[in-house]
C-alpha cells in the first residue's frame, strides 16, 4: 500500500529544465533546444494511462494546480489516494500537472494558461482507476 504523488511540469525543473518522460513534442528544453522530436526522443510517458491497467492498482487521478478550482480538486484527489493507503485497497497515485515558469521562460501567468491550452492536451485531467466501488483492488 503506497501513495504516490507524481508532480509534472514535463521538464527535469529541480536540475536546469532538461527534458523529461513527460516533456511534450516539440516542447524546449535545455537538453532540447529546438523542440522534442518523437522520431528522436519518442512520445510522452503517460503514467496514469499505464498505471490504471495494472493490476494492484486502486486509485490513479490526474489533476492540475493552475487554478482555485482545480487546487481544491487536488486536495480532494490527494486525500483520497491517501484514504486508499490506510484502507489498505493498494497502490494510488495522484499525477499533479504543475506549472515550471521558470524553466518554461514565461510568466506565472502565462504558465498557468499553457498547463490548461496545451498540457491537458497530451494529459487529459480525470480519474484513470478508482476501486472504491469493490472490495479489494485487483
Amino acid at each position: 500500500n503506497i501513495t504516490v504523488i507524481f508532480i509534472n511540469n514535463a521538464v527535469y525543473g529541480m536540475t536546469g529544465g532538461q527534458m523529461a518522460p513527460t516533456t511534450l513534442r516539440g516542447m524546449k528544453t535545455s537538453t532540447t533546444p529546438y523542440g522534442r522530436d518523437h522520431t528522436l526522443e519518442g512520445h510522452p510517458i503517460r503514467m496514469s494511462e499505464i498505471l490504471a491497467m495494472l493490476d494492484g492498482v486502486s486509485y490513479v487521478e490526474r489533476v492540475a494546480v493552475n487554478s482555485p478550482v482545480n487546487i481544491r480538486k487536488a486536495k480532494k484527489a490527494i486525500a483520497k489516494s491517501f484514504q486508499m493507503q490506510v484502507e489498505g485497497r493498494g497502490f494510488s497515485m495522484v499525477e499533479i500537472l504543475s506549472p515550471c515558469p521558470t524553466n518554461w521562460k514565461m510568466s506565472s501567468i502565462q504558465a498557468w494558461k499553457w498547463v490548461d491550452e496545451e498540457m491537458t492536451k497530451v494529459f487529459p485531467l480525470g480519474v484513470f482507476k478508482d476501486v472504491t466501488e469493490k472490495k479489494d483492488a485487483d
